[in-house]
């Protein structure tokens, strides 16, 4: 591992000697971020980009306006601004995007990878909008974001449980910071958002950011850092595209960052017992240091394989001292090499992944394998492999529709698996992003910050859709399973009945292009099995179970204007 760190290193010292600088990005989760995706699938983007570290960079993508692709601005806009130039070719400013997304949920929160948006019932929008300004290798992006929700009063956990299931809740969940709802009336807040300023010397960008970062192979989930939570501040020096060698192409980003708690105290509506219990658990009132890397490999001899590694480590910001707990990125991955374990709580987590382009089939298959455990030592790995293990694994397929060159039929599907397997009869992992000596687990503001379906959760996706261009026009079916993991600890099966609460969603997405405008949209029904492992009109007499079952209407409307 420390040999490919230098080898990259050196490479890239070798390779800042590139004087052509692009430094803008695109958004992750924003209206384009899948679009090149799907171009890459139909040949038309460069197949070394592996798309497991993002956001996107200008440079990658080698193109002059990475808001307008499809060059159909240049011929057909109300108002056309691009990319301005100053100082003799040196400086460049443009307008960025400004896009307005809505949401709405009508009975209790559902939906994830939204960044600044918190999980909550009724309307919720975030508008977000901004500048880039270079000079040189200098840049500045300001992206700011607000987002305001409603974020009106639901049926939650304490609706319908007893004093026993409240204790249960509030000790599984003291060792994460994720409130049920953000607070007791509306929620508005304003962020930096998509926000950086860097120093680029192509291919090498190093400088500050807020951005949200994708790391992972993942289209709907990705186990170590996704859009699921706000972005957060952090240092950074990552590549701006992949760094071809005679051995290959590399890709890579090193971050040290500061994680924020959400301040939202206690977890549920219910802080006591009849008989004046106090159930809230505070936790400790400090932000976390994270740091880590994504390194990834693309294989010079196997067109389209990219394989790649991710190492990520969680502290209180008082705990940490020392070079080693500032950068631990060479911290032995077995216990047994660190003679008295870590010198202060540390939560780790590390993955691999892979992902395979088949540039003729115009398809691709990818999955992550992930540990937030590390093992004894090599005989405690091969022993028990899937220890502490999460994966997700997906294919996504373009199929040529109609005879038409520029229209296809995209197929795509993903599974997320986190709930723990039956290793835990023999030694328990916990769940994933929660921690027992980081209580705040792996969250910002109190979301998580990899896949949002959450600690335990484990999620099918089928996607079918339309693709142009631009414009997309599907449909969308899910199966959720909520926190396997609290389930199995509090609530076991009855009578050998299941009380899993269990989504299962349909809906119809779209995105539409018209001019200088990007539409979005999603219509999706949910109905939600055993809702909040509820049990309603229970007859312990009888061997039927009935579900506590509940429909929740999803729905979301964004508008993305180009400048």
């Amino acid at each position: 591992m420390r040999k490919i760190f230098f080898l990259l290193v050196i490479i890239c010292v070798f390779a800042t000697l590139s004087t052509k600088i692009w430094a803008q990005s695109i958004p992750v989760g924003g209206p384009l971020d899948d679009y090149y995706r799907r171009q890459q699938l139909l040949g038309k983007v460069d197949s070394n980009i592996s798309f497991t570290m993002r956001p996107l960079n200008q440079s990658a993508l080698k193109v002059k306006d990475i808001f307008n692709p499809d060059t159909t601005l240049r011929k057909d806009s109300w108002t056309r601004t691009g990319p301005l130039t100053f100082g003799s070719g040196k400086g460049l400013i443009q307008i960025l995007p400004l896009s307005w997304q809505q949401q709405f949920n009508s009975d209790h929160p559902y939906g994830w990878n939204d960044g600044p948006m918190i999980p909550a019932k009724g309307y919720q929008t975030l508008i977000s909008g901004g500048v880039f300004i270079k000079y040189g290798p200098l840049s500045i992006q300001l992206r700011p974001e607000f987002v305001y929700a409603a974020n009106p009063k639901f049926n939650g956990f304490a609706s319908g449980h007893t004093g026993d299931d409240l204790r249960s809740y509030y000790f599984y969940n003291s060792f994460i910071d994720q409130p049920e709802r953000y607070g007791n009336g509306s929620y508005s807040k304003a962020f930096l958002g998509q926000s950086n300023v860097l120093l680029t010397f192509n291919p090498i960008a190093f400088g500050l950011s807020n951005e949200n970062i994708w790391w992972g192979p993942g289209v709907r989930n990705a186990l170590i850092l996704s859009n699921n939570a706000p972005g957060f501040k952090h240092a950074t020096i990552h590549t701006t595209r992949p760094i071809k060698t005679f051995l290959g192409s590399f890709e890579g980003q090193i971050i040290a960052g500061r994680l924020d708690a959400s301040g939202y105290t206690p977890l549920l509506d219910v802080t006591s017992l009849p008989d004046g219990t106090n159930l809230n658990i505070p936790k400790r009132d400090d932000w976390r240091y994270y740091t880590g890397f994504n390194l990834n490999y693309h294989l010079r001899w196997v067109p389209g394989l990219t394989l790649g590694l991710t190492r990520t480590f969680n502290a209180y910001s008082n705990d940490v001292s020392g070079f080693s707990g500032y950068f631990p990125f060479f911290v032995p991955y077995q216990k047994q090499t660190i003679i008295n374990g870590d010198p202060f709580p540390r939560d780790q987590y590390t993955s691999l992944y892979a992902r395979w382009l088949f540039k003729k089939a115009q398809a691709e298959v990818y999955f992550e394998y992930g540990l937030n455990d590390n093992s004894y030592n090599l005989r405690d790995f091969l022993g028990s492999p899937d220890h502490s293990r999460a994966y997700i694994f997906g294919i996504q397929k373009m199929i040529p529709f109609n005879g038409k060159a520029d229209q296809n039929i995209l197929v795509s599907a993903e599974v997320t698996q986190l709930s723990q397997t039956p290793d835990r009869l023999v030694r328990d992992a916990l769940g994933w992003y929660i921690h027992s000596g980081v209580n705040d687990g792996q969250t910002n503001l109190g979301q998580i910050l990899g896949a949002g379906t959450g600690s335990g959760g484990n999620l099918q996706s089928f996607d079918l859709s339309w693709v142009s261009g631009l414009k997309r026009l599907g449909i969308n079916f899910e199966r959720y399973e909520h926190n396997v993991d609290f389930y199995r600890i509090a609530f076991p099966d009855i009578n050998g009945n299941s009380r899993k609460w269990v989504d299962v969603a349909l809906a119809l997405q779209g995105e539409w292009n018209y001019k200088n405008l990007i539409l979005n949209t999603k219509l999706q029904g949910i109905k939600s099995y055993n809702y909040q492992w509820i049990l309603k009109n229970y007859d312990p007499s009888k061997y039927y179970i009935p579900n506590n079952d509940v429909f929740n209407f999803h729905g979301e409307l964004g508008v993305t204007y180009r400048f």
